[in-house]
């Protein structure tokens, strides 16, 4: 059922556009690329969260540094500057091929720096050094007023990738579409391998797996510097599907909002971070259409799912098709 699941859900994405060029719909087509976005960043964090059992408080930090990466650097390329002593072809690029593996490795080495001090650590102890962390990093980028400061800054126009236009929205969908499959791909890889039996070892019993010879240390660390990867790509795609970046990117709260996403598609399960986005944010555009005040309305969806979808919706669908 799952793998059905799987296809169906990807078949649908796929097939999308045609649908919503009949229905002259670009305003959803926009914000379905917001939705596989923010899934790709909500399941690099299930991937410590779900199956390492790392409540991280400090994911959004992975998040915009992806998509600061990409905003600084279209704006060096623009004036020709250069950030500090980078070579100008990394800090001045708006090229995809450069900015998007720039934007992934620098998420994934602040990832390891962060999680090699804070995964010293357990518990609520490990959740304030995360939140700690994302905070500082989110006080540096409100300094920058080079750079915005407080009030972000706009893209002149989204990165190039191999002569595609990234500026059509269907060509951009695409591009998103590929990202999040190649992610979903690698992470269902990831959990199936010797690395993830490990990894959801730990979260059960990280002594017993240490009894049996394993540096849990290392292979937590190393899920930690892959989860911030996967955030910094999903960072520099937000970045150039807004054309603006700002520090709420950064900010805790997108940490907790990533986290819901998590919790309400289902905890440790490959294909509910996904759904969890789009339930999110489809829900949010709704309300959010209907009043100001929409995360009034909002939490007790959330409660009801609580309540009555243990496991998320993911979870609640597969026990509905179990007999």
């Amino acid at each position: 059922m799952s793998r059905w699941l799987t296809l169906l859900t990807f078949a649908v994405l796929l097939a999308l556009p045609v649908l919503l060029a009949v229905l002259d719909n670009s305003f959803l087509l926009t914000l379905v690329s917001r939705c596989m976005i923010y899934g790709i960043a909500a399941i690099s964090l299930n991937l410590i969260l779900g199956y390492g059992g790392m409540l991280s408080l400090g994911h959004a930090a992975f998040f915009g540094i992806g998509a600061y990466v990409v905003g600084i650097t279209a704006q060096n390329f623009m004036y020709g500057t250069a950030l500090m002593e980078w070579p100008f072809e990394l800090a001045a690029s708006n090229d995809a091929i450069v900015v998007w593996p720039v934007a992934i490795l620098l998420s994934a080495l602040a990832a390891l720096l962060i999680g090699a001090i804070s995964l010293r650590t357990s518990g609520v102890y490990f959740l304030m050094l995360t939140l700690a962390f994302a905070q500082m990093i989110y006080f540096i980028f409100v300094s920058l007023d080079q750079y915005g400061g407080d009030d972000g800054m706009n893209l002149m126009s989204r990165n190039t990738l191999l002569g595609l236009d990234l500026d059509n929205d269907l060509t951009f969908y695409y591009v998103c579409f590929g990202c999040l499959l190649l992610i979903y791909l690698l992470v269902q890889r990831l959990i199936a391998a010797r690395f993830g039996m490990v990894l959801r070892g730990c979260k059960q019993n990280e002594q017993r797996m240490q009894a049996m010879g394993f540096p849990t240390y290392r292979y937590r660390l190393m899920a930690f510097a892959l989860a911030g990867a996967g955030a910094g790509l999903a960072g520099a795609l937000i970045g150039n599907q807004m054309e603006y970046v700002s520090p709420n990117l950064l900010h805790w709260k997108m940490s907790g909002e990533l986290m819901v996403m998590v919790l309400l598609g289902g905890l440790g399960t490959l294909l509910g971070p996904l759904w969890g986005a789009f339930a999110f944010l489809l829900v949010e555009d709704v309300l959010s259409g209907i009043t100001e005040h929409w995360m009034l309305f909002f939490g007790p969806f959330l409660i009801l799912v609580v309540l009555f979808a243990k496991g998320g919706i993911y979870g609640y669908l597969i026990r509905k098709e179990q007999p």
